[in-house]
């Protein structure tokens, strides 16, 4: 049987039974930006979730971590402007999130998965929440997602929301999300904020498992600027109530769960990298032809991180000798005599290194390849059958701009 895949509206209230809000509460200062988000199930949900692996990490991880140790929860709720990390009081400050969202909707507080994002250091004001969940719970809607999605922002420029529609065992099931990141992205999972929901019946063992699976080639294999972010969160949630036959196992129902999870991950990682701040241009590095996976992977991270690569694509410069040094510092097994290169985009493709040596090429035809808002680098090692993607943007004078006064 052909499964059916394909990308719909309606965000995290795309699956059965999940509404959500988003609000102007009063933490940030400018009103027109929304800084209160609550996404809640009608029922208890299957939940799992990963997590930065900064030793630095925020005090709504730790509070959510104990949450849903027992795989379970009906929420999210997360505020935007403050971080919540590196405060005295921070666990202190989470858990009165949970308090008064649970008050709200009469749940225990231990039901919600709760985040932050924004200003590190600073301690948070929990009266603006304590003021307006009354009003976050009242606008709770089906159609909600896209107000959670930008209540969660912060540098982003764009929202990112994305749904999709799969079938399981016959019955149509759902994955929606929503996410933020722009800034403070690199590798370890998860380098953002990003909540997801679903309506397949799955456990959380199996939730856990799959996300887990998903996140090595999506939300690792991004990078914007190299620092892990403090507060990095992906939370999912399987509310069950598409009555799909409960997914207990590794069987063939699992896999197709797993296919629609990626998708929609990679969805979220190509917009966020595309959105990175300052940036101009997507730029993805596609490795192939190595020994093993994990070679394949070191080797496209270490030329999407590469800040002399990211300002080449800034400038549509095809310097290829700066992607081949990028390779040579990656500190893994390849045989930089057999490497190929080229550029590709709407502009075009072109070839700019063969055997690990320049070839002549036009500079002309690879500024029209370069100057796209969408850029491929495509790394052939000629060592293997193995392959891999990294996600990343180009580096611009606004990134300074914007980092130089994040707080002031």
């Amino acid at each position: 049987m052909v499964k059916i895949m394909q990308f719909i509206n309606g965000g995290v209230t795309a699956p059965k039974g999940f509404k959500a809000s988003g609000i102007h509460c009063g933490i940030r200062k400018n009103k027109t930006k929304k800084d209160l988000a609550l996404i809640l199930c009608e029922t208890e949900c299957d939940a799992a979730a990963v997590y930065t692996q900064n030793l630095v990490y925020g005090a709504p991880i730790t509070v959510t971590r104990n949450n849903i140790a027992d795989g379970k929860a009906y929420g999210v709720i997360c505020n935007s402007g403050i971080a919540n990390t590196c405060n005295a009081d921070g666990v202190e400050k989470a858990e009165a999130m949970c308090e008064i969202v649970a008050k709200a909707t009469n749940l225990k507080p231990t039901d919600f998965v709760v985040a932050s994002t924004g200003v590190i250091g600073q301690p948070i004001n929990i009266e603006p929440i304590q003021n307006g969940m009354a009003q976050l719970v009242a606008e709770l809607s089906e159609n909600g997602s896209d107000n959670a999605a930008q209540a969660i922002m912060t540098t982003d420029t764009v929202k990112k929301e994305f749904a999709v529609s799969f079938t399981l065992g016959g019955k149509e099931c759902k994955i929606g999300a929503i996410s933020k990141g722009s800034g403070m992205i690199h590798p370890n999972m998860a380098t953002m904020l990003g909540f997801i929901t679903t309506d397949a019946n799955i456990t959380s063992e199996m939730l856990k498992k799959a996300l887990l699976e998903v996140v090595k080639d999506s939300f690792n294999m991004l990078s914007v600027d190299g620092d892990t972010s403090t507060n990095d969160t992906v939370a999912l949630l399987a509310s069950g109530l598409c009555d799909n036959e409960r997914i207990e196992t590794e069987n063939e129902d699992y896999f197709t769960f797993v296919n629609a999870l990626n998708a929609i991950c990679e969805k979220l990682v190509k917009l966020m990298a595309k959105d990175g701040e300052g940036a101009t241009k997507l730029v993805e590095c596609q490795v192939s032809g190595a020994k093993s996976k994990e070679i394949a992977k070191v080797c496209a991270k270490s030329v999407i991180c590469s800040s002399l690569v990211k300002a080449a694509m800034f400038g549509a410069d095809a310097n290829w000798g700066r992607i081949l040094c990028a390779l040579g510092y990656a500190g893994v097994d390849i045989d930089v005599n057999k490497v190929d290169v080229s550029f590709k985009s709407k502009g075009g493709e072109i070839a700019v290194c063969k055997d690990g040596a320049g070839i002549e090429f036009s500079e002309e035809i690879a500024k029209q390849v370069l100057i796209e808002d969408e850029v491929y680098i495509i790394v052939e090692l000629n060592d293997g059958n193995y392959n891999a993607t990294a996600y990343g943007c180009d580096l611009t004078y606004e990134y300074v701009k914007i980092n130089g006064d994040y707080r002031t």
